[in-house]
This record gives C-alpha cells, sequence and structure tokens, in this order.
C-alpha cells in the first residue's frame, strides 16, 4: 500500500469519526465527560473554518493532523465500544447518503469568538 492511499484512508476515517461524534454527542448511553470532548471536537471538526487557517505554511494543516484527530482518539476511549459501533453505522450511513458531513454552526461562533478574542488581546497588548 502505498504512503498516499495510507493517507487517504487515514483521511476517511477521521472525517468518518467526526461525523461520528456528532451522532455520539447525542447518544443517550454517552457519558457526560464523553459528551463534552464529543461537543468540543464536533464544534471544531465541523465548523466551516479553522483554528489556524489552512494557507498558513505547516502550521495550517497541524491542526487538522493532530488536535481533531487527538480529540477523537479522546473521545472514543471515553465512549462504550457499543455507541461507538452504532455511530459509527450512522456515521457512515450519513455520508453515504448526503456524500458531505453536516455544518456546526456553534464551531464557526466558537472559532471567530476564538479569533476575535485574541485579536482583541493582542490590540490591548500593543496598544
Amino acid at each position: 500500500m502505498s504512503f498516499l492511499t495510507t493517507l487517504r484512508t487515514w483521511a476517511r476515517a477521521v472525517k468518518r469519526d467526526a461525523v461520528m461524534l456528532w451522532f455520539a454527542q447525542r447518544h443517550r448511553d454517552t457519558p457526560v465527560a464523553a459528551r463534552v470532548v464529543c461537543a468540543l471536537a464536533v464544534a471544531y471538526a465541523l465548523s466551516p473554518i479553522d483554528l489556524i487557517p489552512d494557507f498558513i505554511p505547516v502550521l495550517g494543516f497541524v491542526d487538522d493532523a493532530i488536535l481533531l484527530p487527538g480529540l477523537i482518539w479522546l473521545a472514543v476511549r471515553l465512549l462504550p465500544p457499543a455507541v461507538v459501533a452504532e455511530c459509527r453505522r450512522d456515521a457512515e450511513q450519513w455520508l453515504a447518503e448526503r456524500g458531505a458531513k453536516p455544518r456546526s454552526m456553534v464551531g464557526l461562533a466558537l472559532i471567530v469568538a476564538l479569533w476575535a478574542a485574541a485579536a482583541y488581546a493582542a490590540w490591548r497588548y500593543f496598544t
């Protein structure tokens, strides 16, 4: 298997698991701690914009390559195996039917608020 094939497979799994967490945060058997981690990961993963924009060399892809998989890994570790299996099936069905991941307006608001807070902090620091 080539490196690019492995990378594509990994990227599809991350996309599927991001959608899986969207279903898991709403699942009745999800523990509270897992629900919080799922909500954070989903808000970030499904936000239409990134915390660090992709056009910034190297740093733009660090969040997608490290932060998101780390949050997904933590959430999956906190979720019961039955919830993970059921929500992965739901995510695969969603992606097969709709062909795209859902969008999170809460994630958009969170990222915009973080950028606004950073801009305000920088403005206060430098003025």
